[in-house]
């Protein structure tokens, strides 16, 4: 998992460590005191994952019934809607294993190691690229409404396989090579564990995959994307059906790079100090160790955006939920009609055989 503690470097007894940032050189020089960022940690992790862990969980997985309930109605928005929410509720069941072991240890062994960073990767990356294609949908519906059928049919059914949830499984490649638990001092951690002596190399590379696949592609396909949907939007007579779209296309902009920018920002900044490219210092290491945690949290937290966002915000998932859970609800009531009357004749017939037995 690229979460905080491949920025809490670990020293061993012999001053030697396999994992970290590849800083060890430079560290060693001037150690500095990791006890208020781990303290911090200890607090502040398991509390902000148990949230998004709590929110994540209802908000996506209610998309994932109501969408259920409505297969023959669903239309191309509604299976982007659906990819998300099941990547988006994938990734949030991963958070509690990592809430326990910020607060303790990994009690999970060796496979739920490999197999929770494997969840954790190709739902990160797949939740990012979906809403890159949900770009693409918008872009396609609104310019190139005419003739826009054929595309987004393509793109929703077959392409979104190849071009988000392909690439997704590849990067899980390094978690099923690197990624262990193992003992350090008076715990087991889990983590990726790269070859002694080009850790930061290895490092250095997946940060910049991680930059570069999880945010600048498509951050750039989102940008471009909904400012055209802006520019053609804001053309011709502004109706109040305009407006809203305007107003909902700028906060998905805004929700997305606000939630993912100062994340990466942190990433990028650590590789460049890793790299020897910016000077090291103590002050450096602790600012970038508590700027991470706490921007990772927010990267986090944009999946519990994405229910409301890019469902609760529309009308018609509205008018599905309702319909979803009135059906359920009369189902269910038809249901226990049915029991209730099975029970009312076999009381009968049991009164009945009673009183001519007697």
């Amino acid at each position: 998992m690229e979460n905080h503690e491949e920025f809490v470097y670990e020293f061993g007894d012999d001053n030697s460590t396999e994992s970290g940032s590849g800083l060890l050189e430079v560290y060693l020089a001037e150690p500095c005191d990791r006890t208020h960022n781990t303290g911090f940690q200890k607090i502040f992790l398991p509390t902000i994952y148990g949230m998004i862990f709590a929110l994540g969980a209802v908000g996506n997985g209610l998309v994932v019934t109501v969408m259920g309930y409505q297969k023959k109605s669903r239309t191309m928005t509604d299976k982007y809607r659906l990819h998300l929410s099941v990547a988006d509720l994938l990734f949030v069941l991963t958070l509690p294993f990592w809430a326990v072991d910020s607060v303790s240890s990994w009690y999970f062994g060796s496979f739920l190691c490999v197999a929770v960073h494997m969840i954790y990767t190709v739902n990160l990356y797949s939740s990012v690229l979906i809403l890159a294609f949900i770009s693409l949908d918008r872009y396609l519906a609104v310019v190139r409404a005419t003739n826009s059928q054929a595309p987004r049919r393509l793109l929703a059914e077959r392409v979104i396989y190849v071009g988000v949830w392909l690439p997704a499984a590849l990067l899980t490649v390094p978690d099923l090579v690197f990624a262990k638990a193992r003992d350090v001092g008076s715990r087991t951690v889990c983590e990726r564990i790269y070859p002694h002596g080009s850790s930061s190399i290895w490092r250095a590379i997946f940060n910049f995959q991680h930059i570069f696949v999880g945010f600048v592609i498509p951050g750039l396909i989102i940008l471009t994307c909904y400012c055209i949907i802006i520019s053609r939007l804001s053309q011709g007579s502004k109706g109040q059906l305009k407006r809203r779209a305007l107003k909902t296309t700028v906060i998905l902009i805004l929700c997305f790079f606000s939630c993912w920018l100062p994340y990466c920002t942190g990433i990028f900044v650590d590789t460049l100090a890793m790299l020897n490219v910016i000077p090291y210092s103590c002050t450096l290491e602790q600012s970038l160790v508590t700027w991470i945690t706490i921007t990772e949290a927010l990267a986090y937290f944009h999946c519990c955006l994405n229910p409301i966002l890019y469902a609760f915000l529309g009308v018609k998932f509205k008018k599905s939920a309702r319909s979803t859970f009135t059906t359920s609800q009369s189902s269910g009531k038809k249901m226990l009609a049915k029991k209730r009357a099975g029970l009312s004749s076999i009381s009968t017939e049991s009164e009945s055989s009673s009183f001519h037995s007697s």
